[in-house]
């Protein structure tokens, strides 16, 4: 008996991830694209989810309603804003169906949302779905639990102009790996910018500092 295609819910098709995520489909077998996910009044809806991306005609047509195509086999993968995958989740929720959520800049308040609404859905929350960078983030930590307090850090990211949160979900998670491994709160001892007389750098802050130009892709 063949094997059912996975089929795939993209939210976020007008973005730069989208778009990459529907033309690696078009080009994977046992995988479809079963709807495109757009915001409330983007004048992409209605149009057609592969022609948008550059992946040619899919006869996908771009919705906001994700309830309408929640059906049993099928996996949401969100490239979008805060709210607008808390509410990708909270549907996803009702039908116990998979979302993969690659959206940055969440505040507490939503990551608290987010790993309770987990609770009824499988939910795999990146801010990197590339392995090497995951494997970067490991070996990060690693190293600065064998470094110790005696070395400063600086991360230093750069994406391009369109990028609307800063420090980049990346940056962020490879200044947790360390703030971690040397058990200290990023949150306390993170440092986003310097300016004026600011006197000498504490042993333990971690500095993630951000460079937003051009069409850079992300470094």
């Amino acid at each position: 008996m063949a094997a059912k295609n996975l089929n795939l819910i993209v939210c976020g098709v007008g973005g730069r991830m989208g778009g990459a995520v529907i033309r690696a489909i078009k080009q994977t077998a046992g995988v479809q694209l079963v709807a495109g996910i757009d915001k409330p009044g983007s004048p992409r809806l209605g149009k057609d989810a592969g022609e948008i991306s550059g992946a040619g005609h899919l006869g996908v047509t771009i919705s906001d309603e994700i309830e309408l195509y929640l059906q049993p086999n099928t996996v949401i993968i969100d490239f979008t804003q805060p709210e607008a995958s808390l509410g990708y989740l909270r549907a996803a929720a009702k039908t116990a169906a998979p979302i993969v959520i690659a959206t940055t800049g969440f505040n507490p308040q939503q990551s608290a949302a987010i790993k309770r609404l987990s609770r009824r859905s499988p939910t795999l929350l990146s801010a990197n779905t590339s392995l090497g960078v995951n494997v970067l983030v490991s070996l990060l930590g690693k190293a600065a639990k064998m470094l110790g307090d005696d070395y400063d850090v600086e991360i230093i990211e750069a994406h391009h102009r369109f990028k609307k949160d800063a420090p980049s979900g990346t940056a962020l998670a490879l200044g947790r790996s360390v703030a971690a491994a040397l058990n200290r709160d990023l949150d306390k001892i993170g440092i986003h910018g310097r300016k004026g007389i600011a006197g000498e750098r504490s042993k333990k802050e971690i500095a993630l500092l951000s460079i937003r130009a051009g069409d850079i892709v992300g470094d």
